[in-house]
């Protein structure tokens, strides 16, 4: 179980501490506990009944009549919210709890809502994303479990190689071959998944390697295989210092090839100069507009 301080509520529900208190106060809808030096805490239960409530909340229920729902009938009208028109943030919010809870048919709902209204596509760059940038959060305040984590990442690698299988294979006289890795240690491979399932939907090819691919195996693959150019993601934790060596490394040996990287520590201060060879992408907007055009 992990304990939240009321900032951490208002940053994950997006209701102010002020109201949070106030809503303690009026209604008793959570109750916090105090450590032993009287530091007051949140428990994951408070954080989910807040989630929830922030979506009844944001969809026009007043919180008076929120507060009289029980346990039950909180979750049936949450579902039923799920089923309708899209709204990014309350299938965000339901994810968290689904993840928190480790509830799969929870996950389920919200992700095939969000698919039906938004295109597969668009439901990854507008929910799936912002939602892993939130986990991130989690992450960095060490509140989340790692098997939260791990069960929520494999149903949605499980959707994504489902989505990449089932995307008909396209002939394109001008298509070019794409491999796509991840350096050694690096095991994040959900966000380079999406990119295998953009580039092959816009009618290119796909060389996947996956996670942590060693330098030495990357350099025999592109020898033997005709590469036009590869793409790679940095996710986990690298200082400035150790991505500038590993990029130096990579251009020496991938001489001539054109090299596309993404991910979350790109955007340190410090990243080093890059290789005319190497061209960072931001997002999948970028790379379509960019490359694939």
């Amino acid at each position: 179980m992990a304990n939240y301080s009321i900032r951490d509520l208002e940053n994950f529900t997006g209701i102010k501490a002020h109201t949070i208190r106030i809503w303690e106060k009026r209604y008793q809808i959570v109750e916090p506990k105090r450590t032993c030096t009287n530091i007051r805490y949140y428990t994951d239960e408070d954080l989910k009944k807040l989630l929830n409530v922030s979506i009844l909340n944001r969809h026009g229920f007043k919180i008076s009549n929120i507060v009289t729902l029980n346990c039950n009938e909180l979750s049936e009208k949450i579902l039923n919210l799920m089923s309708g028109p899209s709204n990014s943030d309350s299938q965000i919010e339901s994810m968290v709890v689904a993840m928190i809870d480790m509830d799969e048919a929870r996950f389920e709902k919200s992700f095939s809502s969000a698919v039906i209204n938004l295109g597969f596509e668009e439901a990854m760059q507008r929910v799936i994303y912002p939602f892993f940038e939130k986990i991130g959060v989690l992450w960095q305040i060490g509140t989340i479990n790692p098997a939260q984590e791990h069960f929520i990442s494999n149903l949605l690698r499980q959707k994504l190689i489902v989505a990449i299988d089932g995307l008909v294979e396209q002939s394109l006289p001008d298509s070019k071959t794409f491999c796509l890795f991840l350096r050694e240690g690096e095991m994040h491979e959900l966000g380079l998944l999406f990119y295998h399932y953009i580039i092959k939907k816009n009618g290119h090819r796909v060389i996947y390697l996956g996670e942590s691919v060693p330098l030495e195996a990357l350099a025999e693959v592109t020898a033997r295989k005709k590469v036009d150019a590869l793409l790679t993601a940095f996710v986990t934790a690298i200082t400035p210092e150790e991505l500038g060596a590993y990029i130096e490394n990579l251009g020496s040996r991938l001489s001539g090839k054109e090299i596309y990287l993404t991910g979350l520590q790109l955007s340190q201060p410090e990243l080093p100069a890059l290789p005319a060879q190497f061209h960072v992408i931001r997002n999948v907007r970028e790379f379509k507009e960019k490359v694939l055009q």
